[in-house]
């Protein structure tokens, strides 16, 4: 059965009628859900799941206590190295998510370490990725490193500089020695 991860931005707590239909889209083939505990997207995307009583759910939380469960469903705890809250703490849940899944969809505000450090990991993973890109409200494709290349450009500079100080953005796609190609 394919497996699906789900997640995105915490600035995204609303569903737009075209993630919707992808999302619906994606149920008909009735594949398991894998989708992360935080606010913004990833309950956005349970409430969804949960309105239309879809049972084929793993929720995944970092540590001993889930921040949301909707819809009661299965829970994995994926234990982190770290013992603060912080970006590597919760990040646990999501690697593990890129290890599980075929595939992905992300709803990626164009500024979110999180959700783009999501996209690359399926991707390093040779998995595709469907992302929702909010600020031109379009559905993108990728299948490689390369096509994420492409989105990028749409960033601004400082959200590059940001991403490539946080999740070493640049390093990931062109290796040690490249430089930030995009923007």
């Amino acid at each position: 059965m394919t497996k699906i991860f789900i997640g995105g931005s915490r600035q995204i707590s609303k569903l737009n009628n075209s993630i919707r239909q992808s999302l619906a889209d994606a149920l008909e083939a009735a594949p398991v859900i894998l989708v992360g505990d935080a606010n913004g997207a990833d309950k956005a995307i349970q409430q969804y799941l949960f309105d239309r009583k879809y049972e084929e759910v793993c929720v995944f939380c970092s540590g001993a206590q889930c921040r949301n469960n909707l819809g009661n469903w299965e829970v994995r705890h994926i234990q982190s190295e770290r013992s603060v809250k912080d970006f590597a703490f919760y990040a646990a849940k999501d690697e593990q998510m890129s290890v599980e899944a075929d595939c992905g969809f992300m709803l990626w505000d164009g500024k979110s370490k999180g959700t783009l450090n999501n996209i690359l990991r399926l991707l390093e993973n040779g998995k595709k990725v469907s992302v929702y890109f909010s600020p031109k409200k379009l559905m993108i494709n990728l299948l490689s490193t390369r096509d994420l290349t492409h989105l990028l450009k749409s960033c601004d500079r400082m959200s590059l500089d940001y991403f490539d100080r946080t999740i070493h953005v640049n390093e990931r796609l062109y290796g040690a020695q490249g430089k930030l190609k995009f923007g």
